[in-house]
Formats: C-alpha cells, sequence, structure tokens
C-alpha cells in the first residue's frame, strides 16, 4: 500500500528547492576580481613589487579613486602571474573602472606598467609594458 505524501515532505521539498535557487544566485555572482599579468613580447615578469588595483577616473578625488588593491612579489622567473582582486561593493555604478598593474623594483622605480577597462564577469588580461625615463 502506498503510503500518501503528508504536508511536511511537501514544505520540505519547496524549501530544499528554494535555497538550492537561492545559493546558486548567490555563487554565480563573483566577489573576485580574477586574471593573469604577463611582460610585453612574452618574456619573464622582472623581479620586483607588483601592485594591481582597481580605479575609477571619474572619481576627483585622489584618495576614493582608487577602490581596491592587491600586491603581488615577482621572483623573476615567471612568465604569467595570476591575481585574485576583492571586488567592491559599489562597483558597477561606474563604466569607467580600470584594473591597472605596476611594477616596482625593490628600490622604489617603476619598471612597467599596464592597464585595462574593466567588465563585470569576465578574466582579466593585463600586459606589463616597459617604462622609459
Amino acid at each position: 500500500m502506498k503510503r500518501p505524501t503528508d504536508r511536511r515532505a511537501v514544505l520540505m521539498t519547496v524549501g530544499a528547492a528554494a535555497v538550492a535557487v537561492v545559493a546558486g544566485s548567490v555563487a554565480a555572482q563573483s566577489t573576485d576580481v580574477r586574471g593573469a599579468v604577463t611582460f610585453e613580447s612574452g618574456v619573464v615578469i622582472p623581479e620586483g613589487h607588483l601592485e594591481i588595483y582597481l580605479e575609477d577616473p571619474a572619481v576627483r578625488d585622489g584618495a576614493q579613486r582608487r577602490k581596491t588593491e592587491t600586491r603581488i612579489k615577482s621572483d623573476g622567473g615567471a612568465k604569467t602571474i595570476a591575481f585574485s582582486l576583492p571586488l567592491p561593493e559599489r562597483s558597477s555604478a561606474s563604466p569607467a573602472l580600470r584594473i591597472i598593474a605596476r611594477l616596482e623594483r625593490a628600490d622604489g622605480w617603476l619598471v612597467a606598467r599596464g592597464s585595462t577597462q574593466f567588465k563585470a564577469g569576465e578574466p582579466v588580461n593585463l600586459t606589463l609594458n616597459t617604462v622609459m625615463y
């Protein structure tokens, strides 16, 4: 004899489905910008400190222009360096957001710089170009 479906089983099934839908939509929204940095012509990235940050050129105040940043040490032996940058809450407000990477030697001299337009949901590929003094 088949047991009738009770109210409790139906509510548990509907609740589990709702939790799965909410968890799926939260997981789809990434809170990090992920990408890779390479050096021009595909050569090895020189030794130094790599600073990667998200900047909004539409903001006039220099202190609030830079939204978020990360620093990575380059040992001078890699052709590509992967990075992850935390995404600020209001990053979608400005379509002018740029991701900028700067490579500096230990003495503070700028070696290379690169930038690209930020596009939400797309992987970032930055190419560092040598700075001429």
